[in-house]
C-alpha cells in the first residue's frame, strides 16, 4: 500500500533513533531527581526577582512562589530555584501522568513533527478523530448513548458549548439550575453559574441561575426531601423557563463533597418529567473515580444528555446525544487545540482505556485506600488539628484547623515550603485537597507525603496561639 510522505517521514529510521536518544538522555537526568530538596542558594536572588517581576506583570501575586524549571520526574517537579517538591495538585488536575512522562515526551515529539502547531475548525488532523473516538468509547462503555464529541481548548469552553447547544434546543427557555457551591468556570456566563459571588464582582448580569442544595451526607433523607422541594418550587415559580440542570456529581472547588445516587436520581426524575436537560460537568471528576466518568460511578449513564470533560484530557470536550446536535454554525472555533495537546490526550486516554486504573482493585481506588488509612490515623491522633478524609478516588481532601481560612492558607504555604504541593478548596470550612498524578504515583509516594504532612501539621500548630 502506497504511503503518504508524512508516513514515510514519521517512520524514518533517523527519527526513531533520535526518539530513543532523547529517552535515554531523559532517564540519565532523572536518576537523581527522586526526592524533596531545598533551593540552590546561588539561584535564590534571581528566582526571587523572577517571581516579583511575574507578579507585577500579571497584576497579582502568585498563590505559591512557584515558577517551574520545566523538568521533573513523575510525582516530583523541579522549580527555577533548584528545589524539588512532590506535586500532589498536578496543575489542579491536568498533569495526570506526572512530570516529564516518557510517554508524553514521545507524544510531544510526534506532535512536533506534524505540519501544524494549532488545529482548528477548518484544518484538523486525524488525531482529532482519534481523541473523539476514545472519549466516546469511554463514555458509552456502561450504557450511555452519546453520539457526538466536540473538542475545545478549555473546560470553560466545553461548558459554554454545552450551554449553547442546550439553550438552542430548549429556546425560549433561558434559566438554568445548578448546585449550591458549584464551580463551572470563569467566563462571564460561567462566573454567574459558579456559586461564588467574588468571581462575578463587577460583572454585568449574564444568565439567571437557580441553586439547589447539594447532598448532605449527615442527613440524607432530609437532604433529598429539601432539595427536591426547592427544585419543584423553582419549576413552579418559573414554569417552562429552565433549559437544563448542571450536575457537578462530586464538588471540586466546593470542597470535595460526595453525592449520592438516590439523591441524584430523585432530582433527575423531576427534571425528566419537566423535559429539562441533564448536563454532567466532569471537568474535574473525569478519570478520578473507580470508573472513567463520575456518572458511571453513580450508575446514571442512561440519564446523561450532555457531558463535559477537561483538565487531565489536555483537550476539553462536550459530549452529547444525537437529539442534542445543534444547528450548523452554533459550535465553531478557530482552534480546537494545539497538536501537542491532542497527542497528549490520545496517549492519556489510550492508557486509561487499557491499563489497570479503574475498578475496585484498580490503581485509583488502591491509592485512595492508602490515603484513607493515613488520614484516619492522623485525624484520630490529632483531632483538634485535622479532620477527614473527604472526597472520592483520586480527589482527596482534608480539613486542617477546623477549616479556618487564614490557618488553612498558612498551612498550605508551609506544606509547600516543606516539599508538598496541595491546594485549598471550599469555604466554611476551607479544606486542603490533593489531585495527585495518578499515572506516576506509587504507594511509597503517598507514605512519604503523609509523613511530611504530619510534620507540617505539628509545625503549623505550634505557631497558633490557640493550639492546645
Amino acid at each position: 500500500m502506497k504511503q503518504t510522505k508524512a508516513a514515510q517521514f514519521f517512520s524514518d529510521s533517523r527519527i526513531q533513533e533520535a526518539r530513543e536518544k532523547i529517552l535515554e538522555t531523559l532517564r540519565d537526568h532523572q536518576k537523581n531527581l527522586v526526592g524533596v530538596r531545598g533551593p540552590n542558594s546561588e539561584l535564590n536572588v534571581h528566582y526571587a526577582q523572577c517571581l516579583k517581576s511575574f507578579s507585577e506583570i500579571r497584576g497579582s501575586k502568585l498563590f505559591f512562589p512557584y515558577l517551574g524549571s520545566g523538568f521533573g520526574n513523575g510525582v516530583f517537579v523541579e522549580l527555577g530555584d533548584g528545589s524539588v517538591k512532590y506535586d500532589f495538585i498536578s496543575g489542579i488536575g491536568t498533569h495526570y501522568l506526572g512530570h516529564n512522562s516518557p510517554d508524553l515526551m514521545l507524544s510531544a515529539i510526534d506532535a512536533a513533527l506534524r505540519g501544524t502547531v494549532l488545529q482548528g475548525n477548518l484544518q484538523q488532523n486525524v488525531e482529532s478523530l482519534d481523541v473523539s473516538k476514545l472519549l466516546l468509547s469511554l463514555a458509552n462503555k456502561k450504557g450511555a448513548s452519546f453520539a457526538h464529541c466536540f473538542l475545545s481548548t478549555s473546560g470553560s469552553m466545553a461548558n459554554e458549548n454545552a450551554l449553547k447547544l442546550i439553550f438552542q434546543k430548549k429556546y425560549p427557555a433561558s434559566r438554568i439550575l445548578a448546585f449550591e457551591h458549584c464551580f463551572a468556570g470563569r467566563t462571564i456566563v460561567l462566573s454567574h453559574v459558579t456559586d461564588k459571588p467574588s468571581f462575578r464582582n463587577g460583572l454585568p448580569p449574564a444568565l439567571p441561575v437557580d441553586y439547589v442544595p447539594f447532598f448532605d451526607s449527615k442527613n440524607p433523607k432530609m437532604s433529598l426531601e429539601k432539595s427536591c422541594s426547592i427544585l419543584k418550587n423553582y419549576l413552579s415559580r418559573h414554569p417552562g423557563q429552565h433549559a437544563l440542570m448542571m450536575f457537578e456529581l462530586i464538588q471540586g472547588e466546593g470542597g470535595y463533597f460526595e453525592g449520592n445516587r438516590d439523591f441524584f436520581l430523585a432530582l433527575i426524575h423531576i427534571l425528566k418529567e419537566n423535559k429539562i436537560a441533564v448536563l454532567f460537568d466532569e471537568i474535574q471528576t473525569f478519570g478520578r473515580t473507580s470508573d472513567p466518568f463520575a456518572f458511571q460511578y453513580y450508575a446514571l449513564d442512561e440519564y446523561a444528555d450532555v457531558c463535559t470533560v477537561g483538565k487531565l484530557t489536555q483537550v476539553a470536550a462536550t459530549l452529547f446525544k444525537k437529539e442534542w446536535n445543534p444547528a450548523p454554525g452554533l459550535l465553531s472555533q478557530t482552534f480546537t487545540a494545539n497538536t501537542a495537546s491532542l497527542f497528549a490526550a490520545k496517549t492519556i486516554l489510550s492508557k486509561l482505556s487499557v491499563e489497570n486504573y479503574f475498578g475496585s482493585q484498580g490503581k485509583i481506588m488502591c491509592m485512595h485506600r492508602q490515603f484513607i488509612s493515613h488520614f484516619k490515623k492522623l485525624s484520630k491522633r490529632y483531632p483538634d488539628f485535622i479532620q477527614g478524609p473527604f472526597g472520592v478516588g483520586a480527589m482527596i481532601a482534608f480539613t486542617p484547623f477546623k477549616g479556618d481560612a487564614d490557618k488553612v492558607n498558612q498551612f498550605a504555604q508551609m506544606l509547600f515550603q516543606n516539599g508538598v504541593i496541595g491546594f485549598v478548596a471550599g469555604a466554611n470550612p476551607v479544606r486542603m485537597r490533593f489531585l495527585p498524578p495518578i499515572g506516576a504515583i506509587e504507594m511509597k509516594d503517598v507514605d512519604e507525603v503523609m509523613k511530611i504532612l504530619e510534620a507540617t501539621l505539628l509545625e503549623c500548630a505550634a505557631l497558633l496561639p490557640t493550639s492546645p
